[in-house]
């Protein structure tokens, strides 16, 4: 079965991505992506998958998988189980490790690791346990703070030497092959896309498929409507314009693809919790240790029915 594409998306005042997810989530499927990613599993137990590796896993669990190589954790739980903040991820390219080696030569045991994580690289649970307070402030620090943190979890993986590496000699990830998939290639057309009018009628057709075929084909892959998923790629799309840019909301709404203000600020408050323009302002106030200070935050209304792309 070829992996789907996870898009990893980073703000422009970001280097690398730090985030936490819960399981069963979208993106803990068989999955790829050209960035590296450290990987920690907090809770529950289960089977791993990386590149051709299958092994156990358990709370402590830390990987290190490379471009394109995929990749998936598989919980062991009862129907309708949910386990809250399994996965802690940090996620960065190639790029910017070797801008900041080229900067500190200290760095250099960094590219030795990373260049190990073409086949995977696993440490011991014991490592992922004592990496794991780093791991949780680095999901949620701003700023210098950011950087300070990565190079403590850097230094302290680099110079572990009980490190194994999972994927076979012979495996090689195949990203070409893996992108001529039909999901792969839906997600890519919506990407490139976006400011268009993008129909799920004229999207099933690009796929080749019935639109009752293509519903359920896409929620599969994705965990989403294809509307909600839509939706949020637009409004992520809108987040980064209103932080980055001096448009207004309302030209940020037309440029993201909606043709219809009242529904993107319907959409953006079911998201973001706040309108945009409220989103603008917090952003602006630029507090580099949190939002303490910040006003607080209303709870966004019951989300209304998104069956139709735009009203």
């Amino acid at each position: 079965m070829n992996p789907d594409l996870e898009i990893v998306p980073t703000h422009r005042d970001e280097s690398f991505r730090a985030w936490i997810h819960d399981y069963p989530h979208s993106v803990a499927k068989w999955h790829f992506h050209p960035e590296y990613e450290i990987h920690l599993i907090q809770s529950s137990h289960g089977k791993m998958f990386v590149g051709d590796h299958i092994g156990d896993f358990g709370p402590g669990n830390l990987i290190v998988t490379g471009p394109n190589l995929p990749h998936n954790w598989v919980s062991e739980l009862a129907d309708g189980e949910r386990v809250p903040s399994r996965d802690v991820v940090l996620q960065f390219s190639r790029d910017a490790i070797e801008k900041m080696v080229g900067a500190f030569s200290e760095l250099q045991p960094v590219i030795d690791l990373i260049d190990d994580a073409a086949r995977g690289v696993q440490f011991p649970d014991r490592v992922g346990r004592d990496v794991a307070p780093l791991m949780l402030e680095l999901a949620n620090a701003h700023g210098c703070r950011r950087v300070e943190i990565l190079m403590s979890l850097f230094d302290r993986l680099s110079s572990c030497r009980e490190r194994r590496v999972l994927a076979g000699p012979g495996y090689r990830s195949d990203a070409q092959h893996y992108m001529s998939s039909t999901i792969n290639q839906v997600l890519s057309y919506l990407q490139q896309n976006l400011p268009g009018m993008l129909r799920e009628t004229d999207v099933a057709a690009f796929a080749g498929m019935s639109v009752s075929t293509f519903t359920r084909f896409f929620r599969r892959h994705t965990g989403s409507s294809f509307v909600r998923y839509l939706n949020r790629l637009r409004i992520n799309e809108a987040c980064e314009l209103l932080m980055f840019s001096d448009l207004t909301v309302t030209d940020i709404c037309y440029r993201v693809g909606f043709n219809n203000l009242s529904n993107f600020n319907r959409q953006f408050l079911a998201m973001k919790q706040v309108p945009p323009s409220r989103f603008r302002a917090l952003h602006r106030l630029n507090e580099p240790h949190g939002r303490d200070d910040a006003p607080p935050l209303r709870r966004a209304p019951p989300r209304a029915p998104d069956r139709m792309l735009h009203t």
